[in-house]
């Protein structure tokens, strides 16, 4: 069983952070209405499991705040972080009872919760949250094939910082990164974590951040705190070949 959550108080869909990236982004004022009528919310403090691998889950979910971990166990019980859900991320599949990985919170967590199958039956009546929801799950497979990528191919250091720039990238507008201040953000996984998911070693972790650190790259206030100062600057040492391969 999940570990207890704790219930909170309704959000108003016009407040609600998340409102223009989650599921119900294109969602009119009468479909936000019947969301409404079926959605509540959870809290979870780190570390707590959000939901078991096999787990009959009686409900779907937005992460509002917070980032969860999403855990594969092996047959001989070695476990491995195969995937992280930051704010707007789905949790739970409408047409599938059970779940696929672990959900733990990595860091405090709320959720937006909806009923499994009024939402499902929802989705049936409303093409806006079908047409959403496929949205988010074909952008989940790229994130998924560029998370291959990294894995396999890249250098420690490269995937130190496409790991920064994915958590930037999620917490900022498109803007907000073409723009000349800073951007600065709190690291949701503490080293060892960020090792896990990132096939590294804890001492190969903290050696490259300490060498991006060194190289103004990006600059750290306590050991979670992340300040770039130049996000193109980021995006050079990640590796990606940002023209696509073309001749400039």
């Amino acid at each position: 069983m999940a570990a207890r959550s704790m219930t909170l108080p309704r959000i108003e869909c016009s407040e609600c952070p998340i409102r223009h990236r989650a599921v119900c982004a294109r969602c009119e004022p009468d479909e936000l209405e019947q969301l409404d009528a079926i959605k509540y919310y959870r809290s979870y403090d780190a570390g707590q499991t959000i939901v078991w691998a096999g787990d009959e889950m009686d409900f779907v979910a937005s992460v509002v705040k917070g980032v969860a971990s999403l855990t594969q166990t092996m047959e001989d019980g070695r476990r491995q972080m195969v995937g992280l859900l930051l704010p707007s991320d789905f949790v739970g599949r409408p047409n599938r009872a059970e779940a696929a990985y672990d959900v733990t919170a990595a860091s405090e967590v709320t959720l937006c919760c909806f009923r499994r199958k009024p939402f499902l039956d929802l989705m049936g009546e409303t093409p806006h949250i079908g047409q959403r929801l496929l949205e988010m799950t074909l952008d989940e497979l790229d994130a998924a094939r560029e998370w291959m990528l990294l894995l396999g191919r890249k250098t420690a250091r490269e995937k130190i910082a496409s790991f920064l720039a994915i958590i930037a990238r999620r917490g900022t507008t498109t803007t907000d990164l073409g723009s000349a201040g800073a951007i600065e953000f709190d690291l949701p996984l503490t080293r060892e974590a960020m090792a896990d998911y990132l096939g590294l070693t804890l001492e190969t972790v903290s050696r490259q951040m300490s060498a991006l650190k060194r190289d103004n790259v990006i600059a750290l206030k306590g050991k979670r705190h992340v300040v770039v100062e130049d996000f193109n600057l980021l995006m050079d040492e990640t590796g990606d070949d940002a023209d696509g391969g073309m001749p400039s």
